[in-house]
């Protein structure tokens, strides 16, 4: 019993991310940052969530943007 509340909970968290790539302004929204510069500066930096041009669009896989708060988690717990 246990086994399947923690499998359900995994599932819920990740269906809270939309099942389509993200925008540079999605991150703006999702993350209050104060702009979008901000998601621009962490591409340069390479600090951010991994992303990918199609055309002159930056996108964002939902997947890269769940590991990359997740690794962010691990950095301040330690």
């Amino acid at each position: 019993m246990t086994d399947r509340r923690l499998a359900s909970v995994g599932t819920a968290a990740e269906s809270r991310l939309p099942s389509r790539y993200l925008t540079p302004m999605d991150l703006v929204a999702m993350f209050r940052l104060p702009s979008v510069e901000t998601v621009y500066q962490w591409r340069r930096k390479r600090t951010g969530p991994r992303a990918f041009r199609v055309g002159r669009h930056l996108r964002f896989d939902p997947v890269d943007v769940r590991a990359w708060v997740d690794a962010q988690r691990k950095e301040v717990a330690v």
